[in-house]
């Protein structure tokens, strides 16, 4: 299986797959010819939690479906990092404080409820794929463009609350993480709108913005013959994702983090 390099910009590329020719100006021409029309299939889309190890019901889902190529909410950057070998270490210069604050107090919550290292919902995702080979595409913005217009946008407030709920966070008891992990789950809608009172420019580039860029990327995935595609993403993105690809006539299939949490991992809605 060859390795192919992933575009962070412009169309999105798969990260590896099975590829025939030097040259390939298209993503249905990576794997060539096989697919049947599947455009009338929904996208897919899981709803991950980055603290809560979601690898289980995850591959499970993933394997019971009959897929073109699988997706993934990462960047070439981030793929880098979470997909890459071990051992590479982080460079904190690269990002601002708040960016810096949130990933510390990620790593904690996932180790102290069980989540393990950062990014495993996207690691059981990508190994799906290579089973089975399928291409796997990066679908999201880069992350060192989304990092730098956020800092440009944040009006001063927005950063102060930013970088003061992540020290905080920093210091909350693991049980109390717990119980908002389990309320969020209850009501996701609820915790959006409260990010949104708190920082509505922060909803804007993280979710919306980066939600539009995402949906375009997916379409032009079908356009090139992957109808049938399962998208792993932050559980966040999940409404916003899925409105978007509706106005492009897309049909849309999810699962929230709160189902595939729990014991069947069904389909929320089709």
């Amino acid at each position: 299986m060859k390795i192919v390099h992933a575009i962070a910009f412009g169309d999105p590329t798969p990260l590896f797959g099975v590829v025939r020719g030097r040259r390939q100006k298209s993503a249905a021409r990576l794997v060539g010819s096989v697919f049947a029309r599947t455009n009338e299939s929904p996208v897919l889309l899981l709803g991950a939690a980055h603290v809560v190890d979601l690898s289980g019901p995850i591959r499970r889902v993933l394997a019971e479906r009959e897929l073109d190529g699988v997706a993934v909410e990462l960047d070439a950057d981030r793929a880098g990092a979470v997909l890459g070998p071990p051992g590479a270490p982080p460079r904190p210069g690269d990002a601002p404080l708040f960016a810096r604050l949130w990933s510390r107090l990620q790593r904690r919550l996932g180790e102290d409820l069980g989540g393990g290292p950062p990014g495993a919902e996207m690691k059981v995702a990508a190994a799906v794929a290579r089973e089975r080979s399928l291409p796997l595409f990066l679908i999201d913005d880069p992350i060192r463009g989304t990092l730098v217009s956020l800092v440009r946008s944040l009006p001063f407030r927005e950063r102060v609350v930013l970088v003061g709920s992540a020290v905080i966070g920093l210091f909350v008891p693991s049980r109390l993480v717990a119980r908002e992990v389990d309320r969020y789950a209850a009501e996701p809608a609820a915790y959006t709108e409260e990010l949104r009172r708190a920082s509505p420019t922060l909803a804007r580039v993280l979710l919306d913005d980066r939600n539009e860029h995402m949906a375009d990327r997916l379409a032009r995935l079908r356009g090139d013959g992957f109808g049938r595609l399962a998208v792993v993403c932050g559980d966040a993105h999940l409404p916003g994702l899925a409105g978007a690809l509706r106005r492009r006539g897309i049909p849309v299939e999810t699962i929230p983090f709160a189902t595939l949490r729990g014991p069947t991992g069904s389909p929320a809605s089709a």
